[in-house]
């Protein structure tokens, strides 16, 4: 039985396959970013899930693809968590890069490859390799475009009384917006970026509003200007995305795109499926 990941900071996507690809069971834990997570918290999230915990003597591979897993060091520290969970099971442990890679490209394609889900992500892929220019510095640093940085911004108009009237009435209904809560959310439970992210629930909503379509185009400028452009061949090769953010907004990702005279390729909510038919091509 082997054992496909796609995992982002919100959420984990698992599919168990046979060896010719047949699917026996689909799960979901919460995200298992390892730069956010220790070790025991890993454990317990996998605990959560019965088919996980049920089947883990039953695995005889995992590849797991996950964000936060953009350094040897990351990468190490969970193949480590889950060679112990998984112990008769052969452990790859990759950046979620290439789970939109294998997702999105073409076998022996180029293109450049981005990630704009709760957190943000954008490399070249050169039909084989895969190289990255910008290392990432996580949520309070980077993130570009991503949701969690368009829920700080969404809270931050708010509190700076920068938000029409009429969509910050709504904003309250829909959010609890106390200040000691979304402290005790940002300093004292864990994932606080995924936190953030659920306020891009509201952006999106309302993506067609003046206020909204601002910082969506602002986001999606700086997107461009910090990490695709820095591929000297970004306008020669399709971008592809996977994530929830660029799934809602591909229109406005088209609209910026015809702006810089890129080419929006494939866009997928999630690289699950994808990543199913690319190992059953490779085993």
């Amino acid at each position: 039985m082997k054992l496909i990941v796609d995992s982002g900071s919100t959420k984990a996507d698992w599919i168990a396959i046979d060896d010719n690809g047949k699917v026996l069971f689909t799960t979901q834990t919460l995200g298992l970013n390892p730069e956010i997570l220790d070790g025991p918290e890993i454990v317990s999230r996998l605990n959560d899930r019965f088919d996980i915990l049920q089947n883990k003597k039953n695995a005889t591979h995992l590849f797991f693809y996950g964000a936060g897993c953009g350094t040897e060091r990351m990468q190490t520290a969970l193949s480590q968590i889950f060679q112990e969970y998984f112990n008769n099971a052969i452990v790859e442990v990759h950046e979620d890069t290439y789970a939109a890679v294998y997702a999105t490209t073409p076998k022996g394609e180029e293109a450049i490859v981005s990630i704009l889900g709760t957190g943000s992500n954008c490399s070249y892929f050169d039909g084989k390799v895969l190289h990255q220019k910008v290392q990432s510095l996580g949520y309070i640093a980077m993130d570009d475009c991503s949701g969690n940085v368009f829920g700080k911004e969404l809270i931050r108009k708010y509190y700076f009384n920068k938000m029409p009237k009429e969509l910050a009435v709504e904003f309250e209904k829909e959010y609890n917006l106390d200040a000691d809560y979304i402290k005790n959310k940002l300093y004292k439970e864990p994932n606080p970026n995924a936190y953030l992210a659920t306020f891009a629930k509201f952006l999106i909503k309302h993506k067609d509003t003046e206020f909204c379509r601002k910082i969506i185009f602002k986001g999606m400028k700086s997107f461009v200007k910090n990490y695709i452009k820095q591929f000297d061949n970004c306008k020669e090769v399709p971008v592809h995305f996977v994530g929830s953010i660029a799934f809602y907004l591909k229109d406005e990702l088209q609209e910026t795109f015809d702006k810089y005279e890129l080419q929006l390729g494939n866009v997928l909510r999630r690289p699950i499926d994808g990543l199913i038919a690319y190992h059953v091509a490779n085993q």
